[in-house]
């Protein structure tokens, strides 16, 4: 008889969310929120953070990206490409000891739609792990439509997440937090080398959105 494997409990986790002034990690503090768990937001700047956490709903609460980098268990980065660098050099120290979970794809726009951004370290998620090396990064939620995050009338969210990481234990973690969610599944989708290619999906998901008009998701068959 196969083992099956233990799932770990996130009830008890704190759930920060670094860029949740944006549609993104706002939409993604709402539902771990509304699951039960603790949220905070951050921001550099308080006001900004506390409107965002009022937009977020009940449970959030709003600090600066600093508080929430200490205060937290586990750490999900949704601030734009543009910031994802400077924010995660100035929390390094702050963020000693944390699961941090990316979920940034670089990503540029032009006439013809979404297109991938080149990236040194490989990806997002590889940058962060260069940034910070004292963190455990995982990549997770990179194609969870922020619209459907936010619409009050969706209460199941049919789509996977593909869960990238090198320590068993997070990716673990990362793939409950993602079932907190009703209607979502956490995958293991390998390695953290492997973020790249999930990064870059999300332009395709893109141009499937803009000419269907959809908020497309993925599903993993067979599993």
């Amino acid at each position: 008889m196969t083992a099956v494997a233990e799932v770990p409990d996130v009830q008890s986790l704190t759930i920060g969310v670094l860029g949740g002034t944006g549609d993104q990690g706002r939409g993604l503090a709402r539902r771990f929120a509304a699951a039960g768990l603790r949220v905070l937001i951050g921001s550099r700047e308080q006001q900004r953070a506390d409107e965002a956490a009022a937009a977020a709903g009940p449970g959030v609460e709003g600090l600066t990206n600093d508080a929430v980098a200490r205060r937290s268990d586990l750490v999900i980065v949704a601030v734009p490409w543009a910031a994802h660098a400077p924010t995660l050099e100035a929390l390094r120290e702050a963020l000693t000891g944390t699961i941090v979970v990316d979920c940034v794809n670089p990503l540029g726009f032009d006439a013809q739609g979404a297109f991938a951004l080149p990236v040194a370290e490989g990806s997002a998620a590889q940058q962060a792990a260069v940034l910070l090396p004292d963190s455990t990064v995982v990549g997770a939620f990179h194609h969870v439509s922020a619209v459907l995050l936010l619409d009050d009338d969706v209460d199941h969210v049919d789509c996977d997440v593909l869960v990238l990481g090198d320590d068993r234990r997070a990716t673990d973690v990362v793939q409950a937090l993602a079932e907190t969610i009703p209607g979502v599944r956490g995958i293991y989708g390998g390695r953290l080398r492997n973020a790249h290619q999930v990064e870059a999906l999300t332009a395709n998901l893109i141009s499937v959105n803009r000419r269907y008009k959809a908020h497309a998701g993925l599903r993993v068959t067979d599993v």
